[in-house]
This record gives C-alpha cells, sequence and structure tokens, in this order.
C-alpha cells in the first residue's frame, strides 16, 4: 500500500484517474477511512497484489483494488446499510455486456480485521493471488 514510503491512493473523477497522496489530498469521509482502516488490516499477499485505495466518483464507489493475475478486483465499502461488494472488474465487456462481476457480498457485522481476513482468504482460496 506504499510507495516510496509514501501512501498513495487513487482518485477517478469525470473520467480522469489520479494518484492522490494518502492523508493530505485524498478525501477523509467516513468511507476513505474505513477503507484504509480494513487495509492496515490485509495481510503481505494482499499488498504484494498492488493493493491500492480507490475513490472513484464515477462509479461512486470508495473501496481497495488488488491487481490480480486475472484483473482487478475491487472490495467496495459499503453505501449506508449495504453489504461489502467484492467485485471483479473486466478489462472489456463479456459476451453478456457486463464490465464487473459481482464475486461476494457479506455483511457489516465483521469488524475491520475480520473483512480484511475474508477478502484475502476469498481471493487466496480462489487463485486471484500469486
Amino acid at each position: 500500500m506504499t510507495n516510496e514510503g509514501e501512501d498513495v491512493e487513487i482518485q477517478i473523477s469525470d473520467g480522469i484517474v489520479r494518484r492522490v497522496r494518502g492523508g493530505q489530498d485524498a478525501p477523509m469521509n467516513g468511507l476513505a477511512i474505513q477503507a484504509r482502516t480494513i487495509a492496515n488490516f490485509m495481510p503481505l499477499m494482499c499488498a504484494r497484489a498492488g493493493a491500492n485505495i480507490v475513490h472513484n466518483s464515477d462509479a461512486n464507489y470508495t473501496g481497495i483494488r488488488f491487481d490480480t493475475k486475472v484483473g482487478p478486483v475491487v472490495l467496495e465499502m459499503p453505501m449506508g446499510d449495504g453489504p461489502y461488494r467484492l467485485v471483479h472488474e473486466l478489462m472489456e465487456s463479456d459476451e453478456k455486456g457486463r464490465t464487473e462481476v459481482e464475486m461476494r457480498r457479506f455483511p457489516q457485522i465483521y469488524k475491520p480485521r475480520g473483512v480484511a481476513h475474508i477478502t484475502a482468504e476469498f481471493l487466496r482460496s480462489r487463485g486471484f493471488l500469486k
């Protein structure tokens, strides 16, 4: 989650992707803080997968993005009372026209350490992580 000793996050707005410094230029709302807290509990195998905090206002989510060997996977932070979503973002639309595939949902009953564990184990056990 770090780049040369500095936390770097990704912000997407109006189709423009830019890197922002965590804690300085990055958003400081509840979802961003929640994503950072969960990211701090992610095991090393997730950090090796190029995990980054993403603030995507175009797709209306804040989450943790993992660059896996089969493409990007995002753990989306829940909106309101909704669940966490683990989504595989497709590089190109599939035959059904989808650009993402929801792989798993889980409720907000877990603490940040539990969310990190569930996410890491799901990605590891299904061969997403190297």
